[in-house]
């Protein structure tokens, strides 16, 4: 149990649906929900924004001031803060599987095999993966982007000839993250499982022994860290060394008897949010292990299902799988 509390500082708020992914806009929180709205929250008014009037949001990710929705009606759209919403693609209803967006104003889209990448001056490329593609991230340093598909990951180059360069390891990759200072490239698996490479030299290596699928990865700000969602306390990696995880064992955080589903590293300090299955958050500093609670689990509370911290790292926004939502406003 955490042995302090900053639930005092959260302000709850009821979304109205599952929520697919939380960001800020700036300063400003946002909500993108599984029936096709955005939420945007300013000086305690709430406008919703029809992202995707008769679909839902799949996939979202908060970049360059803008929410950037995909949706099961083909659409790629992004959301402003005064609620402007602009089509950026229609991909004539193929699912949006995966989305990735970065500070420049550039974002990439993925549907089935198809990677589109739009830079921050409106141009597109196209790549067609060797599969239907779920994970999209993009590199720290120049326009590249790692993707994740059947039997392992590729980091693909949008403006040059050729081809992408591929990181190979046999089954079913989901999801992909890569470490702020890009020396490693990670997966999540269908198996309840990772797989990682060093970049450099594609030296792999894999993390298992989970009990349930892992679905959330948050690198520390400095890279030295990579945390976890998939087992009854946050997974952490250590990735300081070039060896990465390699013959290390991780550090758990936060025990209890319900499973971790979403982590969030702290955007300065070595602090992380995790959320559990039951709708429990708490705060765990890194690597002293010291807890404090956010939100405790309320009766037949669904899962936290996304987190985000502002650019200060004074807010942390969340939402749940059963439409609450919550902005945790960090003492001074």
């Amino acid at each position: 149990m955490a042995a302090a509390s900053l639930t005092a500082n959260v302000t709850m708020m009821s979304a109205g649906a599952p929520v697919a992914a939380a960001g800020f806009l700036g300063q400003i929180p946002a909500l993108a929900l599984e029936d096709g709205t955005v939420i945007i929250t300013t000086a305690g008014a709430e406008q919703r924004v029809a992202a995707h009037p008769e679909a839902a949001i799949l996939v979202a990710a908060a970049a360059a001031g803008r929410f950037i929705t995909g949706g099961d009606d083909g659409r790629v759209v992004s959301v402003s803060p005064d609620g402007t919403a602009q089509e950026i693609a229609d991909e004539k209803g193929k699912w949006i599987d995966a989305i990735a967006g970065r500070e420049d104003g550039a974002i990439a889209w993925s549907c089935a095999k198809n990677v589109r990448s739009r830079d921050h001056e409106g141009t597109i490329k196209s790549f067609a993966a060797p599969s239907s593609v779920r994970g999209l991230a993009f590199m720290p340093k120049g326009y590249r982007i790692a993707i994740a598909h059947y039997d392992g990951a590729s980091l693909w180059f949008p403006n040059a000839a050729a081809p992408p360069d591929t990181f190979k390891w046999k089954g079913s990759h989901l999801s992909v993250a890569v470490s702020p200072d890009g020396r490693f490239l990670v997966t999540a698996m269908q198996e309840n499982t990772l797989h990682a490479w060093r970049i450099s030299d594609k030296q792999d290596m894999r993390m298992s022994g989970y009990p349930a699928k892992t679905r959330s990865l948050s690198w520390s700000f400095d890279g030295h860290w990579l945390a976890t969602s998939g087992a009854d306390a946050a997974i952490i990696w250590p990735f300081k060394e070039k060896e990465g995880p390699i013959s290390k064992a991780p550090l758990e955080c936060g025990a209890r008897p319900a499973k971790v589903t979403s982590v969030r590293f702290h955007p300065r300090s070595l602090v992380l949010a995790q959320g559990y299955e039951d709708g429990f958050l708490l705060l765990c500093r890194i690597p002293d292990g010291a807890e404090i609670l956010v939100r405790a689990a309320p009766q037949d509370g669904r899962a936290i299902s996304t987190l985000a911290w502002d650019a200060t790292g004074r807010k942390l926004l969340f939402g749940t799988a059963d439409g609450a939502a919550g902005l945790l406003d960090l003492p001074a």
